[in-house]
């Protein structure tokens, strides 16, 4: 354990060592390095099948590498695919689809770039259709992705909820969904009726309004640019009065939403997402999306909560009326419970969300850099990535496994690193780190590039760096060499090397003055050497004058339609144009004559309210920029009147004046009159009177008995001016009260009590002391005297010993030490109320269907109910199954008001039910009428409770399964339907068989083979059919041969043959091959009809031409040619030479051990050395005297053989065929 934790730490150490001898350099182009991606398609290619397919891969190296591709992980032959090129010294695909299908390009490409020095890999490009091919052929010719079938109009209650689905095409990405009407114009949404985030429109609840007949789901595809519209949808929503009107009209023509009962208010639930949690996962950097629409009505306010901490404020939104919640580049933080909630004012719903985030890998500190290092350096390669789940990393070289490759003692892989010790020249190559979990990768290229090179200097010669004084400046000296240089920085004629004090060095060579000054100006020269050589480079330090505004624009207050002027005087450089920009809030100044700008000035003249604002002056040059920031105040608000004096004295009015303060350019509109109660309510302000801008005299009415004291405010366009100062006080004498208390009401809180309230009356309308009230009542019946009682401080009155709910007459009359009120008016009260004694009488059952019933009562009289009616309260319950016949579901369903018949909906078919009606008032529920029973009918059952296939063989099985839990009724049988299911999901006929009740079982024999079977299982009472229970079966593989036909038969028919078999391929077309007596195998298709075919014969005819020309040549001329002459001046490998005198083959053999790979390029020179060559004529004939005669032909018989010769690195040349080659198979065949 010890040797393993001192191995770990010593290789950490030693990272750490040789990290400071590595950098990342860019390799001069003229220099020879390995590859390296410059261009790549993203991972996730999407392309529009109705244009070339282009697929980049781009790279640099020196050599100028050469390129190849493999497609789902095998080679793919770029020269074997006519539709397919390859750019000139690029690895960029191009496929021409007018030659090919779109679809046949689908799947993983990865490209290769290599030279000597190594190979580079991009990243596995799935290259994906958009849309498939046939879909957007039927866009072109009007045949859309939706049905063109006409929707049924849906007729809905109003108040119900209500879903219109869009169900739009699949794309790639996925297409953005909209709803609009027949004019193009989008349907207004709102918190009531919204769009979901899978492009449905939800209704919460429905109203008249919501009837329209063109609800039209559109749907764009943003890579092919095209859009796509359903057919429209017509709802209509009916009142319970128009329902039965329109029943009979609608029925047959409308999907029906309605039932019989009037649609209440209610709580919220939630259409979306179902249940009370759900989960959700989301990858670190993507955009979360959770969206809760709930029904209810009135329609539900939506809220969002975390349950574990607050919501990202920054990078959360709300959308769709609150209904989703969106947070952008989600993090490890945003993991945890959130919580949606839907209200109204009959109750809440919520619903929990469980958010996990996980992560693709990512860089931690960026991907490996390129190691440049000279023979004998050491460097470290880092691949240092994070994900979660936490990723793996798996290094190559070359493009394959590290493991697989030769080993290398100058090279060791430590987990994320490799080090390098010693390197040698041998040793450059391209590395791949590929760093993966299951939701993505991370592949990198990083080279070392091994080389010796002496140091040369990149920065551009005599460049001049211009400065602001007392700002840091920056002199660039970047450079390459191998190892790499060490940098030297001399000012002027080389005194010393600039390092400390003012001056810092930076690794990458640049020299940082900390404080740029004049003395700092002058010629720098910076040197680069290694042990090979020394290059050095000239720059230049100019220091100019900092750009700054010595005299800024100030705020200004100026009246509407007045001018002003902002200064801002400004020093600057004189080398460096410097430019003057005013902005107005941040913005550019508008077009405007009234804007006068110059260099250090804006004026603005006939100012208007909308001038008000900011006014920014911005100067800048190349170098420094400075601003400075004024406000502009057109309209205030008005100065507080002035001066108040109270003339005009009387008991009940006074008469108030005032002067008017500044009104700053805006018109006083109105006057505010304001008093204080120092009596009743000091401290408290309250609005007497309003008065127009024009008037500055006020007459007031008084209240008795107050003391006032009084202000007035100002109002204009811009708002209320400060309040003016208080009058002096005024008082007024006391008098009997004006009016009497308002809001008197009389009701019990007991059976035998009446309680009088009113609202007291206010300080300001006691009008003196001692205020009381008189209050007083009586029966209401003929002859009753008036009982009355004085009360003080008080805004109540309990009468005892009252009847149970006997109506009185009650008055409330003010009173105070001056005398009593008005007569005050007779209101009626009752008191208390009590259970009502009675039951309802004659209470029957009329039973409609198996689900509802009428229930029917004789109204107890009012002198029993003993109170206000509220209402008949039916206490029901259903005797259960007799297994548990003890058990009792007691309900309670309430009719308001003075009712005598009601409807019991929501019965369960089949059952015997008990009843009770009772009466009841505000004090609660009277005594029970006598218990009443029904029964109702049989209904349709429920589903089976299961189905199981059990036994599954290849035309056998068993299905089980257990009875419906609800019965219903009598079970009379069962009835079962299924039907094959292909590979493809295309579903067979369909068979029904009928079973008997007793049957929870059966085994369906002789079945026709299909890979899958779906089966539909539902029982019948005498009511009808339930619903069925789904099940689907997957059948055991059918042990096929290696062909995928089978059962093939043929017979002899008056004009041919059939010939039938079963078939199970993928392919759509079929070609039959069949033998005639005395004849050779035939296809259906003839190859003579053949394009491609006809071409080759034509190009083969071709070049037979030419050679018989050359050879016609050669005769006449009669001259020797020496072979080697001819080698000599034909260099292509797969030209042949011949003979001169007899057009004959000049034997010689090749090198195998040189044959270019399959798919390789020429190189750029355009020379092939001799020995490359791989034709021999020997190769092909039975012996090397091949010849031919005077008419060309060849003469004996030869044939081509074929060996198996073994290449490292890869297939042999294919080549293209040798044209006198090709001459003689032409002869052979003829």
């Amino acid at each position: 354990m010890m040797v393993m934790e001192m191995r770990s730490l010593v290789a950490a150490l030693l990272v750490l060592i040789l990290g400071h001898f590595t950098s990342a350099l860019e390799v001069p182009l003229d220099l020879p390095q390995p590859p390296s991606i410059t261009q790549q398609s993203p991972k996730d290619h999407i392309v529009d099948p109705r244009e070339n397919i282009v697929i980049y891969c781009e790279a640099k190296g020196k050599p100028h590498p050469s390129f190849s591709w493999t497609k789902d992980g095998t080679h793919f032959d770029v020269n074997e695919d006519p539709s397919v090129t390859m750019r000139p010294n690029s690895g960029t695909l191009e496929v021409d689809i007018t030659r090919a299908r779109p679809e046949n390009f689908e799947g993983v490409f990865q490209c290769t770039a290599r030279n000597k020095y190594g190979a580079a890999v991009s990243n596995k490009i799935v290259v994906r259709q958009s849309i498939a091919l046939p879909f957007l052929r039927g866009l072109t010719e009007e045949s859309p992705l939706w049905s063109k079938d006409k929707i049924k109009p849906i007729v809905v209650k109003e108040g119900v909820s209500l879903v219109l689905p869009c169900q739009p095409p699949a794309g790639l990405p996925p297409p953005i969904i909209f709803w609009m009407d027949n004019n193009f114009q989008k349907l207004p949404q709102s918190k009531r009726v919204s769009q979901s985030l899978n492009g449905d429109l939800y209704f919460s609840n429905v109203r008249r309004e919501d009837s329209r007949s063109d609800y039209i789901c559109y749907a764009r595809f943003t890579h092919t640019q095209t859009i796509q519209q359903k057919q429209p949808i017509t709802v209509k929503v009916l009142t319970m009065d128009e329902i039965n009107d329109t029943m009979a009209d609608y029925y047959n023509f409308t999907e029906m939403v309605l039932n019989e009962a009037p649609v209440d208010e209610r709580k919220p639930t939630f259409l979306i997402p179902s249940g009370h949690s759900s989960s959700k996962m989301v990858l670190k950097g993507h955009v979360l999306e959770m969206e809760c629409i709930a029904e209810g009505l009135p329609t539900p306010e939506v809220s969002w909560t975390k349950v574990s901490g607050d919501l990202p404020g920054s990078r959360t939104s709300f959308l769709h009326f609150n209904k989703t919640l969106q947070i952008v580049n989600v993090s490890e933080s945003d993991a945890g419970d959130y919580r949606c909630s839907a209200k109204n004012q009959h109750g809440a719903a919520h619903h929990i969300i469980s958010v996990v985030v996980k992560a693709t890998p990512y860089w931690i500190s960026g991907p490996p850099k390129n190691l440049v290092l000279a023979p004998g350096e050491n460097g470290v390669l880092t691949c240092r990535a994070n994900g979660i789940p936490k990723p793996s990393i798996l290094w190559s070289i070359n493009g394959d496994l590290i493991e697989n490759s030769p080993k290398d003692i100058s090279r060791k892989v430590e987990d994320d690193s490799i080090i390098f010790t010693q390197v040698r020249v041998e040793s450059s190559a391209v590395y791949q780190c590929n760093i993966s979990n299951p939701y993505g990768y991370l592949l990198s290229n990083a080279f070392v590039n091994v080389l010796s090179e002496p140091p040369r200097v990149l920065t551009p010669a005599n460049k001049v760096y211009q400065v602001i004084e007392n700002r840091p400046a920056f002199l660039e000296c970047s450079s390459f060499g191998s190892p790499i240089p060490k940098i030297d920085w001399f000012k002027d004629r080389k005194s010393g090397i600039l390092d400390g004090d003012d001056y810092i060095l930076h690794d990458n060579g640049t020299l940082e003055i900390q404080v740029a000054q004049a003395q700092h100006k002058g010629k720098y020269t910076c040197v680069a050497n290694n042990y090979l050589g020394i290059s050095e480079n000239h720059v230049y330090l100019d220091i100019k004058e900092p750009t700054r505004i010595l005299k800024q624009p100030v705020d200004k207050v100026v009246q509407r339609g007045g001018s002003v002027l902002f200064q801002c005087i400004v020093k600057h450089d004189k080398d460096l144009h410097t430019t003057v920009t005013w902005l107005k809030d941040g913005e550019e100044l508008l077009d405007d004559e009234r804007f006068i700008v110059e260099f250090e000035s804006l004026s603005i003249t006939d100012i208007s309210e909308s001038d008000a604002g900011s006014y920014t002056c911005i100067v800048n040059n190349t170098l420094d920029h400075d601003s400075a920031t004024a406000e502009l105040s057109v309209v205030g608000r008005p100065d507080p009147p002035t001066d108040l004096e109270l003339t005009d004295h009387k008991k009940r009015s006074v008469q108030l004046t005032w002067i008017p303060g500044e009104e700053h350019n805006s018109p006083i509109q109105e006057f505010v009159i304001q008093y204080e109660d120092s009596l009743h309510r000091r401290g408290h302000w309250h609005d007497l009177a309003r008065v127009p801008g024009t008037r500055t005299t006020a007459h007031l009415k008084l209240s008795p008995y107050v003391h006032y004291t009084f202000r007035v405010l100002a109002r204009n366009a811009v708002g209320l001016s400060e309040p003016s100062s208080p009058s002096r006080m005024y008082k007024t004498d006391p008098a009997a009260p004006d009016q009497n208390p308002k809001g008197v009401h009389g009701s019990g809180t007991e059976h035998n009590n009446l309680v009088i309230t009113w609202e007291p009356l206010t300080g300001l309308h006691s009008n003196g002391p001692g205020l009381r009230y008189k209050v007083s009542w009586r029966h209401k019946r003929p002859g009753t005297d008036w009982t009355t009682v004085t009360v003080a401080n008080n805004s109540k009155f309990t009468v005892s010993g009252t009847p149970t709910f006997s109506p009185y007459e009650i008055k409330v009359q003010a009173v105070n030490d001056l005398g009593e009120g008005p007569e005050p008016a007779v209101v009626i009260g009752y008191s208390g109320e009590d259970l009502p004694t009675a039951a309802p009488a004659n209470v029957q059952a009329v039973v409609l269907n198996s689900t509802l019933v009428e229930l029917r009562w004789d109204p107890v009289p009012s002198h029993l109910i003993r109170g206000h009616i509220q209402g008949y309260k039916i206490n029901y319950w259903r005797k259960h199954h007799k297994h548990n016949s003890d058990q009792m579901e007691q309900r309670i369903l309430t009719f308001s008001g003075n009712q005598s018949r009601g409807m019991l909906p929501g019965l369960h078919p089949f059952s015997h039910y008990s009843f009770e009606v009772r009466v009841f008032n505000k004090k609660g529920d009277g005594p029970a009428s006598k218990t009443q029973q029904f029964k109702t009918p049989e209904g349709e059952p429920g589903p089976p409770a299961s189905l199981l296939v059990t036994n599954p063989s290849l035309d056998s099985l068993t299905l089980e399964w257990n009875p419906p839990r609800e019965h219903n009724g009598h079970i009379t049988g069962y009835t079962l339907r299924y039907q094959p299911v292909n590979n493809s999901n295309e579903l067979g006929p369909e068979e029904e068989l009928a079973l008997a009740a007793n049957e929870t079982s059966v085994t369906l024999q002789n079945l026709k083979y299909s890979p899958r079977y779906k089966f539909y299982l539902n029982a019948r009472t005498s009511a009808g059919a339930g619903p069925a229970i789904f099940e689907e079966a997957v059948m055991p593989d059918k042990v096929r041969p290696a062909s995928p036909f089978a059962n093939v038969s043929s017979s002899l028919e008056e004009d041919g043959a059939l010939i039938s078999w079963e078939y199970w391929g993928q392919e759509k077309n079929v070609y039959v091959e069949y033998i005639a007596e005395n004849t050779v195998s035939n296809r259906q298709v003839d190859i003579a009809t053949q394009g491609w075919f006809i071409g080759l014969m034509c190009a083969i005819a071709l070049l037979i031409l030419i050679l018989l020309i050359i050879c016609f040549i050669q005769r006449n001329k009669g001259g020797k040619y020496p072979v080697k002459e001819k080698e000599d001046a034909h260099t292509d490998p797969e030209f042949q030479p011949m003979k001169d005198d007899d057009c004959t083959f000049v034997e010689y053999s090749d090198n195998e051990d040189h044959k270019p790979l399959k798919g390789s390029r020429t190189p750029s020179n355009g020379t092939v050395k001799r020995e490359d060559s791989d034709d021999s004529l020997v190769d092909y004939g039975e012996g090397g005297d091949g010849q031919f005669n005077e008419d060309g032909s060849f003469i004996g018989q030869y044939s081509g053989k074929s060996s198996s010769r073994d290449n490292d690195e890869g297939p042999e040349s294919a080549g293209a065929p040798s044209p006198l080659n090709a001459m003689n198979s032409l002869n052979s065949f003829v």
